[in-house]
């Protein structure tokens, strides 16, 4: 009697399975660990200290020079203790535009870790002098000239938000904010398919947009938070955003579950086999006749999500194992 064996295997981890008779089929995942990049709350623990710029402290460096228009806080975000901000304070005459960053300098896909989260706590407060500002989240890539990558923008003077890829458009992604309440930006980066997602307090904001459209280095330099003058030039809004619970992390792609069943063996004593997984990864099938030495003998794509492969040197074993795995 043939042995028939399945096994599954995902990372570093291996699960054979072999009975005498029938297929044992397992399914599983194995659950990415994140590396924290860089977080930070803010705190006078940390370095930040109340009523002080937020460049030049922790390790945040911005454009801004004099150190106007970003700042730490207490208690806008009510027993959270201290906040960062931008905004309120005019720029120097030369400067409307300001964008403030901690270096992250990550290399997504080639450090293996492909998936890359933010997260921040944050809240527009209204301007009291008739000025709108723009407030944004700006993604850059670490060339020696960063690229930016894509920004999430709120637009004060209409409370929309909106989104841009590398091209520059403006998009609005059919969302609007309230002043002075705060909420949750999660964005989501799969550095290795180039699409990213963001969501408000959990509720999805953009889905599955490109993080370059221009093919530009998919690596990740910083991540700023802006504040861009309105169409009132030299004379902004005395408006700002606070933010908190600044966070940065990254792991390795998941591996769905998937799953190589046994349809059958044919008259001629080949052996057919069939694997589910997930659409566009690639697979490979492994052969042993100890379970000790595999050999591949087939590594495909699984383009909608399944192939099939038909082992016609099956019938020169006394006995077969197989298993697939996970192709990076």
């Amino acid at each position: 009697m043939k042995f028939r064996c399945v096994s599954f295997h995902c990372g570093a981890v291996f699960f054979p399975a072999c009975v005498a008779v029938g297929i044992c089929l397992l399914q599983f995942r194995i659950q990415a660990q994140p590396t924290t990049i860089y977080s930070t709350g803010f705190e006078s623990i940390e370095g930040f200290d109340d009523g002080s710029a937020l460049i030049g402290r922790g390790g945040w460096v911005g454009t801004e020079a004099n150190g106007n228009g970003n700042g730490i806080v207490t208690d806008f975000f009510a027993g959270r203790g201290q906040q960062a901000y931008v905004g309120f304070f005019p720029l120097t005459a030369t400067n409307d535009v300001l964008n403030v960053w901690h270096p992250l300098n990550i290399f997504p896909i080639a450090q293996g870790k492909p998936i890359v989260k933010f997260s921040v706590a944050m809240a527009i407060f209204d301007s009291t002098n008739n000025a709108y500002d723009y407030f944004r989240w700006s993604f850059y890539n670490n060339d020696a000239d960063p690229q930016r990558l894509f920004s999430i923008e709120f637009d004060n003077s209409t409370l929309d938000i909106n989104y841009s890829l590398d091209d520059g458009e403006i998009i609005f992604a059919g969302r609007s904010f309230t002043n002075d309440v705060d909420f949750v930006l999660e964005v989501t980066m799969n550095f290795n398919s180039n699409l990213w997602s963001a969501s408000l307090n959990g509720t999805s904001l953009v889905n599955s947009r490109p993080i370059t459209t221009t093919g530009v280095a998919r690596t990740l330099g910083d991540i700023d938070a802006a504040w861009i003058y309105g169409p009132y030039t030299n004379a902004p809004g005395n408006n700002f955003m606070a933010f908190d619970d600044y966070r940065v992390t990254a792991e390795a792609a998941q591996v769905a579950p998937f799953q190589l069943e046994t349809p059958g063996r044919l008259p001629n004593g080949s052996f057919l086999l069939h694997l589910t997984g997930e659409q566009g990864r690639n697979y490979a099938i492994d052969a042993s006749t100890n379970l000790i030495t595999w050999t591949s003998i087939r590594t495909n794509n699984a383009t909608d999500g399944t192939f099939d492969y038909l082992d016609s040197s099956a019938a020169s074993f006394t006995r077969r194992f197989y298993r697939a795995r996970f192709v990076p």
